[in-house]
């Protein structure tokens, strides 16, 4: 049994440091010469973790103020959510699903994205995206698009359809990523596709949350396997969201190919492999634990590995995926 639980004792006390004294007000770092201003993103993922570790507030009053906190972030007239560090879609998005947590929409619609519902404008934002030199980075804003609109509502049964479809059509058959014709090829070329990976994670959780099969979920636990396999990225080595990318593709793709009692045993050892990353590092001093952003991913991943090996990881509660709840991370 591995236990999560001094890991976790730690994230609670980094996130009660982000807190600036007004419910739902966190700022996003708190190191020395960090920007410890408000932040969307310290907001959002304070949301987040609380979400995972089950302990959002319960209180009508409490909860009320954390909705008003990360609504008074949005642009009244672009409808659009923005950081420094994020495209606006991410942000957007990312902010949208904080509120969902709450069973809360944005105040004002998302007027910026709007035009991107009339007929055919999805598709030619997709297509032109840079799936080849930026596939990770590019993937906030292509998968940012749907969660976006849809947790907001407004998105149509019909542009759904045509989103997923557009990328059905676009899965790379011999690695499972997105996209077709711009993931690289042969073994060399091993080391260029964790970027892949994370993009195609971005796509695989809107696929999960429609209750839709990737398109090639064999090709892609694969892919995930090799990559670990040969230690192509550093998974265990900074916090960041790199390992819930890589759990979560391998875990859901083997779902979908009933390979999961044969990637267990990976998924075993890299839980092995990461909680006692996780419990080496320094609270007070690690800037990685620091970003409210990156601790959210990192706590993430621990949700998706709790699940993905049954029995393995201790905590004093099951830990809660966001993504089984609602898209986008």
């Amino acid at each position: 049994m591995l236990d999560a639980r001094p890991f976790l004792d730690r994230a609670r006390a980094i996130l009660a440091r982000h807190a600036l004294g007004e419910t739902g007000v966190y700022a996003r770092w708190t190191l020395p010469g960090a920007d410890r201003a408000p932040n969307p993103y310290g907001a959002s993922d304070a949301a987040n973790l609380l979400y995972t570790l089950d302990e959002l507030p319960t209180g009508a009053a409490t909860r009320a103020a954390w909705v008003a906190a990360l609504r008074s972030w949005q642009e009244p007239e672009t409808g659009l959510f923005r950081e420094a560090t994020h495209d606006p879609i991410h942000t957007t998005a990312h902010c949208v699903a904080a509120l969902e947590c709450f069973d809360a929409m944005p105040r004002a619609p998302l007027a910026a994205l709007a035009p991107l519902r009339e007929a055919g404008a999805m598709e030619e934002f997709l297509g032109a995206l840079d799936w080849t030199g930026r596939p990770w980075t590019e993937s906030h804003k292509g998968a940012g698009l749907f969660a976006a609109l849809h947790l907001a509502g407004e998105s149509t049964p019909d542009w759904e359809a045509r989103y997923f479809a557009w990328l059905a059509r676009e899965g790379d058959p011999e690695t499972g990523l997105w996209r077709r014709g711009a993931v690289p090829r042969g073994e060399a070329a091993l080391g260029l596709l964790f970027p892949h990976l994370a993009g195609t994670f971005h796509y695989l959780f809107n696929f999960e949350h429609a209750g839709k099969a990737p398109p090639h979920p064999a090709a892609l636990a694969v892919t995930c396997e090799r990559i670990y396999a040969r230690r192509v990225y550093p998974l265990a080595r900074f916090v960041s969201f790199a390992a819930v990318d890589w759990v979560y593709c391998l875990h859901r793709a083997a779902r979908h190919c009933d390979r999961v009692d044969a990637v267990r045993p990976m998924l075993r050892a890299f839980a092995t492999e990461y909680v006692a990353f996780l419990d080496g590092l320094d609270p007070a001093a690690d800037p990685g634990l620091d970003d409210l952003h990156a601790l959210f991913g990192a706590t993430s991943a621990l949700a998706e590995l709790q699940n993905a090996v049954p029995g393995e990881i201790e905590s004093e509660r099951p830990l809660r995926l966001v993504l089984d709840r609602r898209p986008f991370l």
